[in-house]
């Protein structure tokens, strides 16, 4: 079953094409087999797909969908750096959570982007990571999410 199979069973899509630079910075960024994917949040077809802080405008299952969508992000814009995900191993997850002041969850927000690359790339999905709570984000989205991946040979 390919992943965008596997997405749809999710309810999640592939995107059209992946999520472009929304400033003075390039997506992925590669350095021999490593590569450093900007932070990507909940944007479907260009739009937010959730808004505001978790724990006040943002529920938890919500900011777990947010988080789906962003590692789904993150996913292609590797992909269409490298053309393929057969050989990427995720090495670290950076997760940020606008978070409302008394919401101390933004593990088990990023766990859902976790459980989701673990779920669609096995053994390579698994990675190390930090979940942050911070005031707000870029256009008000409720998660941010980085990575750091391999290319393996």
């Amino acid at each position: 079953m390919t992943i965008e199979q596997q997405l749809i069973e999710r309810g999640l899509e592939w995107p059209k094409s992946p999520p472009a630079a929304m400033a003075n910075y390039v997506t992925v960024r590669r350095t021999g087999n490593l590569l450093f994917v900007s932070g990507a949040g909940p944007f479907v077809e260009g739009q937010a797909a959730y808004t505001g802080k978790v724990g006040k405008e943002v529920s938890l299952e919500d900011a777990r969908q947010a988080a789906r969508i962003s590692a789904v992000n993150l996913l292609s814009m590797i992909h269409g750096e490298v053309g393929s995900l057969e050989n990427v191993r995720v090495v670290k997850l950076l997760g940020f959570v606008s978070s409302a002041k008394d919401f101390y969850a933004q593990p088990s927000v990023i766990d859902a982007a976790s459980d989701l690359l673990a779920e669609l790339l096995g053994e390579n999905g698994r990675h190390a990571r930090s979940a942050i709570g911070t005031s707000v984000l870029p256009f008000n989205i409720p998660v941010e999410i980085e990575m750091i991946a391999e290319i393996q040979n």
